[in-house]
C-alpha cells in the first residue's frame, strides 16, 4: 500500500490547490471567448476580483481600438494601457466602488447598434459594483451586506436580496447598454454557475422577484431600513427579466468555473499516483455541517475501504456558509477545516486543505489552511483548545498559531472554494 510522508502530503495538497487556481487564470481561459470586433466602438466594463486580470487578457489579444473601466478589489489591480482599473472594497462596499459604478453606467450611455460592450464579470462583483436602489444610501447597502454575510444565507439567497435593492444588478447594467451588442464574459464562483448569481447578475435577466427577496429577509430576520423594505414591498425594486427587449442583443459566455479548477487538481493527484474523486463543484451548507459529511466519507474510506480505497483524494468545491456566533478571525474554509479536524480526531493518516481560490477566506488576506494528522496534538501541546477556537469562529487564529495558514496573495481569479481530503 502507498505510504506518504507529511512533507510530501503537504506539498501535494498545495500543488493541487495551485493547479486549481492556475486553471482559472483569465490569461489562459479568456482569449478563446473574445467576440469579433464591431463596426463601431468597443467599450469594456466589468467588476470582480478577476476583472483586472480579465481586462489585461482582453488588451493583450484585442485586434482593434478599445476603451473602458473595470473595478476590482484593493490589491488586485493589473497594469492596463487602455482599460482603466479602479480599486474598491470587498466584501463590504465603499465610496470608491460607488463612484466607479456610476462611471461604468455613464460609459455605456449613447451607444449604437454598431458598438460592442464587453462585460468582464467575476466573483466579488456584488460588493464592488454598488449602486443603491431608489431611496437607499451607501450606508444602507453596507449594513445589508454585513448582515447577509453573517446570517448564514446561501450565496444565491444573498444575491437575490442584493439584486432587488440595486440600481445596477439584476440585468440593469445590461439594459443600459442597449442597443449596443453586449457580450458578458463570466468567471463563476457560485454553485451551479447561474449567471444571475455571479456578481448578482448585472448584465443578465433575473427570474427572481421582490417577493422572493422579502421571503429571504424574513427567513433570516434581517433588519432593513424603511427605504429598503419599501423598495421590496412596493415591487419598485423589480429586476430586468429574461427575454426583456433591452437584453435582446446580449449573450453570455462562461469562460471558467469551479469544475474546471477541480479537474486541474485531479490531474496533479493522478500524476502522483493518488486516485482523485470529485464529489461535486457546488456543495453548500453550513461549513461545520459539510465538514461532518465529508469527514464521514473520509472515515469510511480509511476504516472500511468504502466507497473508495486508498490512496485517494476527495475533491470538492462550492460555497459553504458560516452563521457567526463568536468574535474571532475566520472564514468559511478554515471553519470547515477546523470542524473537519475535530470530526476526524480519532482517524489516522488524513490530510486536508481548504482554501478560497481568490486568496481571501473571510476578510483577511489568508486563502485557507492545511490540516494534518497531528494538527490537534500540536494544538493541545501549545495549550490551545480547538473546540474553543471553533466556537468563537476563530479558525484563522488557530491555524496561524500552528503555522498552517495558506497565504497566496492576490490570485487574480475566483472560482470559489477548493477542498481536498487526502488519504494515502
Amino acid at each position: 500500500m502507498t505510504t506518504i510522508s507529511q512533507p510530501t502530503a503537504r506539498a501535494l495538497l498545495r500543488q493541487m490547490f495551485d493547479a486549481a487556481v492556475a486553471a482559472a487564470q483569465p490569461a489562459l481561459c479568456l482569449p478563446v471567448h473574445l467576440p469579433p470586433p464591431p463596426k463601431g466602438r468597443t467599450v469594456v466594463i466589468g467588476a470582480g476580483k478577476a476583472s483586472a486580470a480579465m481586462a489585461s487578457a482582453v488588451e493583450a489579444h484585442w485586434p482593434g481600438p478599445l476603451q473602458g473601466l473595470v473595478v476590482t478589489r484593493y490589491g488586485y489591480e493589473q497594469p492596463c494601457q487602455r482599460i482603466e482599473i479602479v480599486q474598491a472594497a470587498h466584501p463590504v462596499p465603499d465610496a470608491a466602488g460607488l463612484a466607479a459604478t456610476q462611471r461604468i453606467l455613464q460609459s455605456v450611455q449613447g451607444l449604437t447598434a454598431d458598438d460592442l460592450v464587453m462585460a468582464l464579470i467575476s466573483g466579488g462583483g456584488s460588493s464592488l459594483l454598488i449602486a443603491p436602489g431608489a431611496g437607499l444610501t451607501l450606508a444602507d447597502k453596507q449594513k445589508i451586506n454585513q448582515d447577509l454575510l453573517t446570517c448564514g444565507a446561501t450565496i444565491a439567497e444573498m444575491n437575490c436580496v442584493r439584486r432587488h435593492l440595486s440600481a445596477i444588478k439584476g440585468g440593469r447594467l445590461g439594459a443600459a447598454c442597449y442597443p449596443a451588442r453586449l457580450v458578458t464574459l463570466l468567471i463563476s464562483d457560485v454553485p451551479g454557475d447561474a449567471p444571475a448569481d455571479i456578481a448578482s447578475g448585472p448584465t443578465v435577466g433575473d427570474a427572481s422577484t421582490c417577493a422572493d427577496a422579502l421571503t429571504i429577509v424574513q427567513r433570516y430576520q434581517l433588519a432593513l431600513s424603511p427605504a429598503a423594505r419599501a423598495l421590496l414591498e412596493s415591487g419598485a425594486g423589480e429586476t430586468v427579466k429574461p427575454g426583456a427587449a433591452r437584453l435582446a442583443n446580449s449573450s453570455v459566455r462562461l469562460i471558467t468555473a469551479p469544475q474546471i479548477a477541480l479537474e486541474a487538481a485531479a490531474v496533479v493527484a493522478q500524476a502522483a499516483g493518488i486516485t482523485p474523486y470529485i464529489l461535486g463543484d457546488s456543495l453548500e451548507g453550513e461549513a461545520r455541517d459539510v465538514a461532518q459529511v465529508l469527514g464521514g466519507i473520509a472515515r469510511q474510506v480509511v476504516l472500511h475501504g468504502q466507497p473508495f480505497t486508498k490512496p485517494c483524494v476527495l475533491l470538492s468545491g462550492g460555497e459553504t456558509t458560516v452563521t457567526l456566533h463568536g468574535q474571532g478571525r475566520g472564514g468559511r474554509n478554515v471553519e470547515f477545516l477546523l470542524a473537519l479536524g475535530l470530526a476526524l480526531a480519532d482517524v489516522p493518516g488524513i490530510y486536508a486543505l481548504a482554501g478560497d481560490t481568490d486568496g481571501v477566506d473571510g476578510i483577511e488576506e489568508i486563502a485557507g489552511a492545511l490540516l494534518t494528522p497531528d494538527t490537534l496534538d500540536r494544538a493541545w501541546a501549545l495549550g490551545l483548545s480547538p473546540r474553543t477556537f471553533l466556537d468563537n469562529n476563530d479558525a484563522h487564529s488557530f491555524f496561524q498559531t500552528l503555522g498552517d495558514s495558506i497565504i497566496t496573495g492576490p490570485t487574480l481569479t475566483n472560482v470559489n472554494d477548493f477542498r481536498a481530503i487526502l488519504m494515502a
